[in-house]
């Protein structure tokens, strides 16, 4: 028995036009809408002038862990420098002589990133009077 097979290719649907949509108009508004007062919402209040950091002398709180080091002072005995030694954190320095890390870092602009990379013999301004 034989058999023969002859292929045939379906016919391809067409497709049939979709409709598009009928735009519709955007009302105009005849008079301005009522406001309506939340009672949820707060009143917006500005901010209040910031706070000036504290400018003073740098007082040593004693050594710490984290600040070992050794400092200079003026013939009067306010602080003027502090020598980073092994093991020392810009943070701890900054808490023995009592002065905000933001205003240490204002005082020592030559210490890179918020105070991370600080190293051996580096010499720290205590003195808030001058920048180094």
């Amino acid at each position: 028995m034989t058999v023969t097979i002859i292929p045939t290719v379906p016919p391809k649907p067409t497709p049939s036009p979709t409709p598009s949509p009928t735009p519709t108009p955007t009302p105009v508004p005849t008079e301005e809408p009522a406001l309506i007062p939340n009672p949820t919402v707060p009143d917006l209040v500005p901010n209040a002038e910031p706070v000036p950091l504290p400018q003073g002398p740098a007082a040593d709180q004693g050594s710490t862990p984290g600040a070992r080091g050794t400092t200079t002072a003026d013939g009067a005995g306010a602080l003027l420098t502090y020598t980073v030694v092994e093991g020392d954190a810009f943070f701890d320095i900054a808490q023995r002589f009592n002065v905000p890390v933001q205003l240490m870092l204002t005082m020592n602009p030559s210490v890179p990133g918020l105070g991370e990379n600080i190293y051996i013999k580096q010499i720290i301004n205590l003195d808030w009077t001058t920048t180094r």
